[in-house]
């Protein structure tokens, strides 16, 4: 049987070696260039981080959050670049959501 570290490594060097991480990062440097595009991009990723909050705790969500970043989300998806880096973070956030759902339907007590 393998130690459950050497695999929980090879696991996170596939992750590293993935295509999705690879153009994540490689966007991620593209933006971090625009100090501008940057700041737009964080503020929507703030905003949204917020929305998702405030909805888990309270269970809905107030109309002025929920118009600030849909219209913040048309400004940064305006942009190419910044459209390219929310849909490769969402890639790569996608798979790691994959993997927390296969960890958990594994560890999951009945």
């Amino acid at each position: 049987m393998q130690n459950i570290h050497d695999v929980a490594h090879e696991l996170a060097r596939a992750l590293k070696d993935s295509e999705q991480y690879r153009h994540y990062k490689e966007m991620k440097e593209k933006i971090s260039q625009n100090e501008e595009l940057t700041a737009m991009i964080n503020d929507f990723q703030e905003k949204n981080m917020a929305i998702q909050t405030q909805q888990m705790l309270e269970g809905k969500l107030s109309e002025e959050m929920m118009e600030q970043v849909q219209a913040l989300y048309q400004i940064v998806m305006a942009d190419p670049l910044a459209a390219q880096y929310i849909q490769s973070e969402v890639a790569f956030t996608q798979i790691v959501s994959d993997i927390y759902g296969i960890i958990g339907e594994v560890i999951r007590f009945e």
